[in-house]
């Protein structure tokens, strides 16, 4: 099992994300989950990414630049690659009040 760090940026509700949050991983095009929490975004977005990485190991297609693998282990299991996001970058123009 590898572990992955990802860079991530989290977009406020708006109508652009129908009223919900937003998370994307920009490194990965087309990466991106919706939630009504931030705990729900995150889960939502871990399992997106994941899918995302092991569908470019799957087919033997080389991880975007940005997608950086910080360790390997090995595994008797199929589980699916582990992830760390790094803290998210949110425009400051689409911030509410007291975030």
């Amino acid at each position: 099992m590898k572990l992955y760090k990802l860079p991530l940026v989290i977009h406020q509700p708006s109508e652009e994300t129908e009223d919900r949050l937003m998370a994307e991983v920009p490194s990965i095009p087309g990466c991106r989950a919706w939630g009504d929490t931030p705990t729900e975004v995150m889960e939502n977005l871990q399992s997106v990414a994941a899918g995302f990485i092991d569908s470019y190991s799957a087919s033997g297609d080389p991880l975007p630049a940005g997608v950086e693998a910080i360790s390997t282990g090995e595994s008797r299991s199929q589980e699916s690659s582990r992830l760390q996001f790094e803290l998210p970058r949110i425009n400051p123009a689409i911030v509410p009040n007291g975030l």
